[in-house]
């Protein structure tokens, strides 16, 4: 048998970034040659659902953690009582579980130990990373943690973030082993590097994300060329329930003539967004998702991801603040991080600007694609050095 690199990412998440992060994961070690699967999240989603619970409880008088999940719990409650909601979030859902066809998934595990048991004759590697798979409630499952896997087979944190700048008491003790144990670490956000110095002590690089590993040229090989929608357009990606930015988008579209197109109720159902896009598709895809900002006069959102392939497509693009920098669950950091290292920072938004004055400011894509390029070089030199120095590559 073949041993294969391990993929542990988070490919089944109805969600843009996740989904095509982890795709881009996979891409890379299929460009660097290497055989490799993902790990089947099937089999023991029931255990990781059940870890993450506890903390959850464990956090039910944090008002910032239940108010985060109370968006869940609205998005439930709307698909029952909005008429047709149901059937047009099942559209995108379809969408999400086409894409998963892109994935090589291993078989499929009961249980995250068996996983370790069988790695020795399978797996010559294990790969953890990207997006926020080292929240709080992730390290509480204890599966993106990497410590089911023997000491003696090569574990490696590509990209990986924690989503938040400070971990709980509890959490904060778990990544403090978890962090001394994974071979190679490499991180997304500064705030990472410092978690990881200040639980671990050390010192770790800054790498990118792994949907930056490719160009756009490289992107579109999955993308539809034909437009998908005919009139010019604003694209807007919001997962934040935040209606000024609604607002400060309805007067670009009256200083532009531009309609607005928009991805409604992604990770919540918000009642604000009914009537404010001229055309709100469902049936939208990671291929599709990249489709809509390629053809995009104007991008505006609140995604990191979606600030990714603005760049990657040389967008003109604007980046509100999602969350209060005071939250506790504010993953504001990934994008603030993004932005300085291309020094775009004057991208973001607050919601308070002109828009007459904001829409002067162009972008000199040149010189943010010179930085993005010696960031994705600089990546693909330490995933390359990490394996060669596992005597993988």
């Amino acid at each position: 048998m073949t041993k294969r690199i391990a993929l542990v990412t988070c490919y089944f998440q109805p969600n843009y970034g996740s989904q095509l992060q982890a795709y881009a994961t996979q891409k890379a070690f299929d460009k660097l040659g290497l055989d490799n699967e993902t790990i089947n999240i099937e089999g023991i989603k029931p255990e990781i659902n059940k870890r993450k619970m506890k903390y959850f409880l464990s956090r039910i008088f944090d008002k910032h953690t239940v108010l985060d999940k109370m968006a869940t719990v609205r998005k439930v409650v709307a698909k029952k009582l909005v008429p047709g909601l149901a059937e047009l979030l099942a559209q995108r859902t379809r969408k999400f579980k086409e894409f998963e066809g892109m994935f090589t998934v291993s078989e499929r595990y009961d249980s995250i130990a068996s996983i370790g048991e069988v790695s020795q004759q399978k797996y010559l590697a294990f790969v953890v990373g990207s997006d926020q798979l080292w929240l709080p409630s992730n390290i509480t499952a204890d599966y993106y943690t990497l410590n089911f896997v023997p000491d003696n087979i090569c574990t490696i944190a590509l990209s990986t973030s924690f989503g938040v700048s400070a971990l709980p008491k509890k959490q904060a003790a778990m990544a403090s082993k978890f962090l001394k144990r994974i071979n190679y670490v490499s991180v997304r956000e500064q705030s990472g590097q410092r978690l990881v110095k200040q639980l671990a002590d050390r010192d770790v690089p800054v790498v990118c994300d792994p949907t930056i590993l490719f160009n756009a040229e490289e992107w579109m090989a999955i993308v539809p060329k034909e437009r998908f929608y005919a009139d010019k357009y604003i694209f807007c990606y919001f997962l934040g329930n935040n209606p000024e930015q609604r607002d400060f988008v309805r007067k670009v579209r009256e200083l532009t003539g531009y309609k607005i197109v928009q991805l409604q109720h992604c990770d919540e159902y918000i009642k604000s967004d009914v009537g404010f896009p001229d055309f709100a598709p469902y049936n939208v895809g990671p291929q599709e998702f990249i489709q809509l900002i390629r053809d995009a006069e104007l991008v505006f959102t609140d995604s990191f991801h979606c600030s990714v392939f603005s760049m990657l497509n040389r967008k003109k693009f604007f980046t509100f603040r999602r969350y209060n920098n005071d939250s506790i669950v504010s993953t504001n950091g990934r994008i603030y991080d993004l932005l300085n290292e291309v020094e775009l920072s004057n991208r973001l938004l607050t919601a308070h600007e002109n828009p007459v004055e904001m829409l002067k400011q162009e972008i000199d894509y040149n010189k943010v694609s010179d930085k993005l390029e010696h960031l994705r070089q600089f990546t693909w030199d330490w995933l390359k050095d990490s394996l060669k120095d596992a005597k993988i590559l």
